[in-house]
């Protein structure tokens, strides 16, 4: 049977167009980076896949850019948005599908569905902040950027697509960057699916207004979570079983996306258990 999440796994014909279209738009991103990075004096770098099952990616060394309070920052890898970003790039069953469009898709908790749809996606509590910074002005935090964030249920399924959730569109959400350059979400700790290291996905708008398609947006990226807190839910929490055997079967070298770039400026700091919640960080630095 076809695993919709398997990247590996045969192409249905009706889902080509999807993954071309994520293709290019991935594609086009790297190579303007590269024109960005020689034109800038800066070779490009081979980027290698970390090995093993831990947090550690072995990567070249990334152009870091030192912030004027001391701390640094890297631009973030494009990554493709997957065959399920609900930005109005592609369609589910029922046609072009676009999450952003809903009303009350601007908000912070994400784990209810909003508009006609009511479901609620159960499981571990996880408040996940992005921290958006200008790689090209000394890590300067960018205010009024829109980020838009979407990931997988307890079991695996995306809302709006997978069979069981095209009804429900919780775990999805926007929000706009306050003075720190900050946006907190909270949602749930999300499932480890075949084939992929455990993430959430995210589109960055240049504002909310232009928040409206995919294809506006400057940033496409993903964020990988560390093993040590997958392991604490993974086998331990009820509604996460499945989760036990994929996750004992990728490692972040081994998945499609993150084994490409360098993961380790993609995993996050979370900190928490599954008692009291998760509490994830990430910077994102983008060459604004």
């Amino acid at each position: 049977m076809h695993n919709p999440h398997d990247h590996d796994a045969p192409i249905r014909p009706g889902r080509l167009v999807e993954y071309l279209d994520t293709f290019v738009r991935q594609d086009t991103r790297r190579r303007q980076l590269l024109r960005l990075l020689a034109a800038g004096g800066v070779a490009p770098l081979a980027v290698l896949g970390c090995g093993g099952t831990d947090d550690t990616a072995a990567t070249t060394s990334s152009a870091v850019t030192t912030g004027t309070n001391g701390g640094s920052c890297t631009v973030i890898a494009d990554e493709t948005a997957g065959p399920y970003p609900a930005d109005g790039t592609n369609s589910n069953a029922s046609g072009v599908v676009n999450a952003l469009a809903l009303s009350g898709i601007v908000r912070s908790d994400i784990r209810t569905s909003v508009g006609s749809a009511s479901g609620t996606a159960a499981g571990v509590p996880m408040t996940v902040t992005l921290k958006l910074v200008d790689t090209a002005a000394s890590c300067t935090s960018l205010a009024g950027y829109a980020i838009y964030l979407w990931h997988c249920d307890r079991g695996g399924l995306y809302s709006l697509y997978s069979s069981g959730a095209t009804d429900q569109n919780y775990l999805r959400g926007v929000q706009v960057t306050d003075s720190d350059g900050e946006v907190s979400f909270t949602t749930i700790f999300p499932a480890c699916y075949s084939g992929r290291w455990p993430h959430m996905h995210f589109e960055v708008y240049p504002s909310l207004a232009a928040a409206t398609s995919g294809s506006n947006d400057v940033k496409t990226s993903q964020l990988a979570l560390p093993a040590a807190a997958c392991n604490q839910v993974y086998g331990v929490v009820s509604g996460y079983q499945a989760s036990v055997a994929n996750f004992a079967a990728v490692s972040l070298a081994s998945d499609g996306v993150f084994g490409n770039d360098s993961a380790a400026y993609q995993i996050a700091t979370v900190t928490g258990d599954p008692n009291s919640g998760f509490v994830a960080s990430l910077q994102v630095g983008i060459a604004a």
